[in-house]
């Protein structure tokens, strides 16, 4: 059943014309759980509260699959808006992007214009960017594009997905630049050709690429929600001796809040991934794709008066 629910709403995820309705209806169907407004503003309120509670963030602003330059370039100049709007309020936050909204799907070099472009107005206000990663068919474009963004720019790090059998290979590659990573397990459906079917194999490999990354001394921001791998984590740090500055937990925002604190109260630092916008369909999908309990809670959400 639960790898049922997950296939469906993987395929509604993709779906066009669901898309365009849950823009025009907006949050009604509890979205809003996961996804912190429509506007920059509503975003900034959110990240204030969070940090507040010693909590640091990256922000993203939805959308995906763009196929048109113009509409690439806007999506660009949004972002550049959103690294001004942090700097300005003096935010503790980074951004993240997807290379599809840049045009990734269009032209490479679109996307290393746009990308260009939005690294050096993060570079004015000490703002980290993070390419993320996206399907296994986008995987190897965007590591090229990571490689060479980021021999002309020290603010930007990118993900890697634990159940890509690629990635190991990805990661003795990347440390080359001793790159600043985001350790996931990986949100898309993808194919056993690719991707390990199994979670037990996943979570094996994730513990395998947290530890190795670590101790290549690079900084690896670990992004689970799972306490298997959290505890693994601290177990790990622990060990090697590796220092605070070198590592972090990241959690999706909306998602296990109390374990945040918690972390925090620890003295770890977590970074919460707080999406906006009203793209926000897609990334909607994908999380009640993730847990079913999700689901549970937005059909509460649907009924509460």
């Amino acid at each position: 059943m639960e790898k049922l629910l997950r296939n469906s709403f993987m395929f509604l995820s993709r779906n066009k014309t669901l898309t365009k309705l849950a823009k025009k209806y907006g949050f009604q169907f509890g979205a809003a759980r996961f996804v912190a407004g429509d506007t920059i503003g509503r975003a900034t309120k959110v990240i204030k509260e969070l940090n507040n509670q010693g909590l640091v963030v990256t922000l993203d602003h939805l959308g995906e699959f763009i196929d048109d330059k113009q509409e690439a370039e806007k999506k660009a100049d949004h972002c550049i808006k959103t690294i001004q709007a942090i700097g300005k309020e003096n935010l503790h936050s980074q951004i993240s992007i997807k290379l599809t909204s840049m045009g990734l799907d269009i032209s490479e070099d679109i996307v290393i214009e746009n990308m260009k472009r939005i690294l050096k107005e993060a570079q004015k206000y000490n703002i980290f960017v993070t390419i993320d990663m996206e399907d296994h068919s986008r995987c190897e474009k965007t590591l090229t594009i990571f490689k060479q963004l980021k021999k002309e720019y020290d603010n930007i790090g990118t993900v890697v997905q634990a159940y890509l059998y690629r990635t190991v290979y990805d990661m003795d590659e990347l440390n080359k630049y001793q790159a600043n990573l985001r350790l996931v397990k990986g949100a898309y459906k993808e194919s056993a050709k690719v991707a390990f079917p199994e979670k037990a194999a996943v979570d094996e490999n994730f513990k395998h690429i947290i530890k190795m990354h670590l101790l290549n001394g690079n900084f690896t921001a670990v992004a689970t929600h799972d306490d298997e791998i959290i505890n693994y984590t601290k177990s790990l740090v622990k060990e090697y001796n590796i220092p605070k500055n070198q590592y972090e937990f990241q959690m999706l925002y909306g998602i296990r809040s109390e374990k945040q604190l918690e972390l925090v109260i620890e003295g770890y630092q977590v970074r919460v991934y707080v999406p906006y916008g009203d793209d926000w369909y897609g990334y909607f999908m994908r999380r009640m794709a993730e847990r079913p309990a999700n689901v549970a809670f937005v059909v509460k959400g649907i009924f509460r008066k």
